[in-house]
């Protein structure tokens, strides 16, 4: 309560991000609006998955390939749009983008601190646009949206999605320092580390930076209004993902709040959502969820997350603790971690229980309680 009461008092630390780039967007949806192939208009951008994905379905390579390099902001966004087609895309995206920033950079209207975080935007840019990534999003608007894929997303038997907290936009997506704190290392790592727990299964790792994500521990950190609006779009994300894949969600921080909020809308190949360093999932248990996937948690034994409130008041909170034993959740072990950023270091047992569960090994995971407790009622487990 005193935590609550000095944060409202004080204003946080909320913070206006800029609104860069809308009339781009704005100017890509009012063209795909009119857009035609084959004599045939397209669908609405706001269609429903399946109406996009049997339209995309329906055309020929070469029909893609002139709607991806005519409209790729809507089409590299567009859930439903088979993925190489939105990798193309996107990469025409961030070329665009780079050009916009390059000269924004050189732009001696602006101030020096516009300028040097036009050069930063760019250097970003630059490198999302390398042949080689296959980004699924990327939208520049304000702050911007972005998510890569690491492995083959069509022919994967099992995927697993990063879904990130505060401070998560375009130019945090990767770092060189805290390398494994950002989306990218973090997806890196993981990938890495579920083909080595299981080289025969096929795995695809998405990092997942799709939602405006709180700045600091502000204001929007402590409320569910960011969470609600990333949910509807990691709903969609996981109901568009090709083939029949099932899918594990590692949600850390305040993307536990997001996963949380979509639990109860997340389609069934979603088996598994595994939270770490959560601030809470808005519900005071698993059961209040709704959802048929299994929950997971965990947390370091020095993650300071463990003294911010576990409670609602009057809209400010998350909830009930997850790790904590009233909560419902299988409680993971997470040694090695050392404190709320390094869940997805190398070498440490949180990353190995994610593996685990990413592959679906889950009679290897290793419980926070040191006995067989988290992986009991589990099918084809000792446990079971």
């Amino acid at each position: 309560m005193v935590v609550f009461v000095m944060l409202a008092t004080t204003g946080w630390t909320a913070v206006h991000r800029p609104q860069q780039n809308v009339s781009a967007r704005h100017v890509a949806l009012a063209a795909w609006a009119g857009a035609r192939v084959g004599g045939i208009s397209v669908p609405p951008a706001d269609a429903p998955i399946r109406s996009v994905a049997r339209f995309f379905s329906d055309l020929d390579t070469a029909q893609r390939a002139r709607l991806a390099d005519t409209y790729p902001l809507v089409v590299g966004n567009l859930d439903g749009v088979p993925a190489q087609t939105r990798y193309r895309a996107n990469r025409h995206s961030l070329e665009q983008a780079s050009a916009t920033e390059r000269d924004r950079a050189q732009d001696v209207a602006l101030t020096p601190a516009d300028r040097d975080d036009a050069v930063r935007r760019l250097h970003r840019l630059e490198s999302l646009a390398e042949p080689a990534r296959q980004v699924l999003v990327f939208d520049p608007t304000g702050d911007g949206l972005v998510a890569e894929v690491f492995g083959d997303l069509d022919q994967a038997q099992r995927v697993s999605v990063i879904v990130p907290g505060v401070d998560t936009d375009l130019i945090t997506f990767e770092r060189s320092q805290r390398r494994y704190s950002a989306p990218v290392g973090m997806a890196e790592s993981l990938y890495d580390a579920e083909r080595a727990a299981a080289p025969k299964t096929r795995t695809a790792v998405i990092a997942w930076a799709g939602y405006v994500s709180p700045v600091g521990l502000g204001v929007d950190a402590a409320t569910g209004r960011l969470a609600a609006q990333g949910a509807v779009r990691l709903e969609s994300l996981a109901t568009a993902l090709p083939g029949d894949a099932s899918v594990a969600l590692f949600c850390h921080s305040y993307g536990s709040v997001v996963c949380g909020v979509a639990a109860h809308g997340l389609p069934r190949r979603v088996t598994d959502v595994v939270v770490s360093g959560s601030p809470g999932m808005r519900v005071e248990n698993a059961a209040q969820l709704g959802t048929s996937a299994r929950v997971w948690a965990m947390r370091d034994s020095g993650d300071w997350i463990a003294d911010v409130p576990h409670l609602e008041l009057g809209g400010l909170g998350h909830g009930a603790d997850p790790v904590s034993p009233d909560f419902g959740a299988r409680r993971l072990s997470a040694v090695g971690a050392k404190s709320h950023t390094g869940y997805f270091e190398p070498g440490t047992g949180s990353l190995d229980n994610f593996a685990r569960i990413g592959t679906g090994s889950y009679g290897s995971a290793v419980c926070a309680s040191g006995d067989d407790s988290c992986r009991r009622g589990i099918s084809g487990t000792e446990a079971d």
